[in-house]
């Protein structure tokens, strides 16, 4: 199978040949990875009803999931406690990654320059592979904007800049981790009207436990903004769904959303309420179909919204660990 030509395809993919390449990256990652491959078959796998076998993300914790034999580029970890063992994501190509998240920006928010992008990422920014501090800090070079760049802790900077922003009426997104967005909201209270807010999830403990909606609520109120957008990604995924409405989640034409019984994980539906599984086709050379342990709901159109997380799985500082 030529890869060159099966990743040209993933990204120009449609709803005629969905299907097709699907099954293509799935015969090509059945054949070419060994933990996948392991596991379809302890499952007795076969391919019914048009379902796939999906790994449990869990497996990213404790094997290196390659599709092909290679040496990365690059290594994405996630974030979590000195309890857990964190996530691996090993890249053959990082300009994969860097054509998806482009892709789905540029297809969401129009193109990134005419941006500025301000990151409020302090705990990502601490740490050198984060999936989500590379593709911010790529976004920022993108944008070409003199203002684009980075907050730690420092909110009365980002306060200043945003207002200077706003009084220039410079379209500009805030894509911040929910705690720091919180922190920031309460010290700095604006009206903002050319800004976008992202909430990426991600509490850690900072704050006392609060639903997504109050969090949404809180930071609408003090930033003065109809509404807050999110961002659904993580380490094991190289695509991401952005949520601009509703805090439905809407998927790139490459990635594909569906719901397993708790109960039974291999009773896998296209819509209605469940666990989470995903099909991310810009995984190509690790593994495009992955059970993940959030819990949502998948709609009719393709969009999802997020509830939580399965209560015995590990905290991972991407997902929405408020519940």
């Amino acid at each position: 199978m030529n890869t060159n030509n099966l990743i040209e395809n993933i990204f120009n993919i449609n709803a005629d040949n969905q299907q097709q390449i699907i099954e293509q990256v799935f015969s090509f990652q059945f054949n070419n990875n060994p933990i996948f491959n392991q596991w379809c078959n302890s499952i007795n796998y076969t391919n019914q009803n048009s379902n796939y076998a999906f790994l449990p993300i869990s497996f990213f914790k404790t094997h290196s999931i390659k599709t092909t034999s290679f040496i990365e580029q690059l290594t994405f970890e996630s974030s979590g406690t000195t309890q857990t063992i964190n996530s691996k994501h090993n890249l053959k190509d990082i300009e994969i990654y860097k054509r998806s998240f482009t892709n789905i920006f540029n297809e969401t928010y129009g193109n990134i320059k005419n941006w500025c992008i301000l990151g409020l990422l302090p705990n990502y920014l601490e740490r050198n592979n984060s999936s989500l501090v590379f593709m911010v800090n790529d976004l920022i070079k993108q944008s070409n904007h003199p203002e684009s760049g980075f907050y730690l802790h420092n909110y009365k900077e980002l306060f200043t800049t945003l207002t200077k922003l706003e009084t220039a009426k410079q379209p500009t997104i805030l894509i911040g981790v929910t705690f720091a967005l919180l922190e920031f909201a309460e010290q700095f209270k604006m009206k903002l009207q050319h800004t976008h807010v992202i909430e990426t999830g991600g509490m850690k403990g900072r704050k006392k436990e609060v639903t997504k909606n109050e969090v949404h609520t809180i930071l609408k109120n003090n930033l003065g903004v109809k509404n807050i957008h999110s961002e659904y990604g993580m380490t094991e995924l190289l695509s991401q769904a952005y949520a601009t409405e509703n805090e439905k989640h809407i998927c790139p034409p490459w990635m594909k959303v569906y719901v397993r019984s708790e109960d039974d994980p291999l009773d896998i539906k296209k819509i209605g309420k469940g666990v989470i599984n995903i099909i991310d086709l810009a995984n190509i050379y690790s593994c495009s179909f992955i059970a993940t342990d959030d819990v949502g709901e998948v709609f009719e159109d393709g969009s999802f919204k997020i509830f939580g997380r399965l209560d015995n799985s590990d905290l991972r500082g991407c997902s929405l660990l408020y519940l």
